[in-house]
């Protein structure tokens, strides 16, 4: 199956990410958010992002590059335009009642033939699935961030989920520059069952005056090794995003283990969302 046009829906960090991602490697691109506001900022991400990377290029080429990379690129709050793409990205936030919303509105939009794959943090692929009348075309796909520096994603079969829909779906990330590292369906899957419960227990230290985030971080950045800290990854992804994610495992396994911090419902409450408003556990100048 030749995948020529990719819908993206949702211009948020990670929807962001997949559509710049796809549009360099020579796929055309529509990228659908029910905000035009959203849908700009978006388009300039993009265009930053691009300008930044073509500082390790030549220049001859820069232009050119990043001009075909936004020409491949059509935001749109107009979903109709789903109806021209041959597999569909979903990025939106991890609320059932908003992705049940977005799925009954696709599923009659969409070719026989297109595949729909759910970029979700926790929610289990095959519930997913049973929104639509093509479970065998549902599957999983949990970018990192940032989209178009990773190069590995993890893969989720659903429980109806063909070994076609795979490999196909294996050969577009191929394209993309990715990594695939097949896993079967489970709430949070391997990846968020275990990055939650870190995020959620650091938080918890700073909730219970253990520590200060810059020293929690530290800990794992000195000690184990790791890029970035837990809270840090947390500012990452996005502070409501850890939130709707604990909240699923929680509702999914009703295990005490994966009940969210208090200080995390706060900060939410509060606004403090990380990177992508400017202030979370640490404070971003650059928003």
């Amino acid at each position: 199956m030749d995948i020529n046009t990719i819908g993206v829906i949702g211009a948020g960090v990670m929807g962001v990410g997949v559509a710049q991602n796809a549009a360099q490697t020579g796929k055309k691109v529509v990228l659908i958010d029910l905000d035009t506001v959203t849908l700009e900022k978006a388009v300039d991400k993009i265009r930053q992002d691009l300008r930044f990377q073509s500082m390790f290029k030549p220049a001859s080429a820069n232009v050119l590059e990043s001009t075909a990379v936004l020409n491949n690129i059509t935001p749109s709050t107009d979903y109709s335009l789903l109806s021209s793409a041959d597999y569909i990205i979903e990025n939106v936030t991890e609320k059932w009642d908003l992705k049940k919303e977005v799925y009954q509105k696709i599923e009659n939009l969409a070719k026989d033939n297109c595949i729909f794959a759910a970029n979700t943090s926790a929610i289990p692929i095959t519930r997913i699935a049973s929104l639509t009348k093509r479970p065998d075309k549902v599957i999983g796909i949990h970018f990192m961030n940032p989209v178009p520096l990773k190069p590995a994603v993890e893969v989720i079969m659903g429980y109806h989920t063909t070994e076609t829909t795979l490999n196909i779906t294996k050969n577009l990330l191929s394209s993309m520059g990715k990594e695939s590292i097949v896993v079967n369906d489970s709430p949070g899957f391997v990846s968020n069952r275990v990055l939650m419960l870190t995020i959620n227990e650091a938080i918890y230290l700073v909730h219970e005056n253990v520590a200060k985030p810059e020293d929690v971080d530290r800990i794992f950045k000195t000690c184990f090794g790791h890029q970035m800290g837990p809270l840090e990854t947390a500012d990452l992804i996005g502070l409501d995003t850890i939130l709707y994610s604990i909240d699923v495992l929680y509702e999914s396994f009703n295990d005490s283990k994966y009940r969210p911090c208090p200080l995390l419902k706060k900060m939410v409450d509060a606004g403090l969302y990380g990177m992508k408003n400017g202030k979370g556990f640490y404070t971003y100048d650059d928003f």
